[in-house]
């Protein structure tokens, strides 16, 4: 299996963590490009109803830059220049952005955690991880904390 190309998706829980050294690791040993994604899924008001429940797009653009400097600073600074790398922030259904982002940038292997941060987005959201797994062209690596 030739990888040129690895994604580890991170939502900075332990599951995540322990995804983004084993994509690090694997990075390094097949001297692959690693992408550190994190879907930021759409950002709701559940008080609200009809149109007026989705944030504007402006609280959204300041919370991916938030998240963009957490990335940095939590895997950024650790990938250094040891590994060709990209730092991507996605916006929208969380799996569906991940497969999406999987299919255009051609990705040969994915790197996630077995759940992330929430168990009550466990039951709100389903899985992620078992979604990418289920639709992703391409093979897909869970890993446990």
């Amino acid at each position: 299996m030739a990888l040129k190309k690895i994604l580890c998706c991170t939502d900075f829980s332990e599951n995540a963590e322990a995804a983004f050294r084993s994509a690090f690791e694997m990075a390094e040993k097949y001297q692959a490009k690693l992408y550190v994604v994190h879907a930021l899924p759409p950002v709701v008001n559940p008080m609200l109803t009809g149109p007026e429940w989705v944030v504007t797009d402006e609280p959204v653009k300041s919370i991916i830059l938030k998240i963009e400097e957490k990335m940095q600073k939590e895997y950024g600074q650790r990938l250094g220049d040891r590994i060709t790398h990209e730092l991507v922030v996605l916006d929208g259904h969380v799996s569906s952005e991940i497969i999406k982002f999987i299919e255009e940038k051609k990705i040969d292997l994915v790197i996630l955690g077995a759940y992330g941060l929430s168990g009550m987005g466990l039951v709100v959201f389903g899985s992620v991880a078992k979604r990418v797994a289920h639709k992703a062209p391409c093979s897909v690596m869970i890993v446990r904390h």
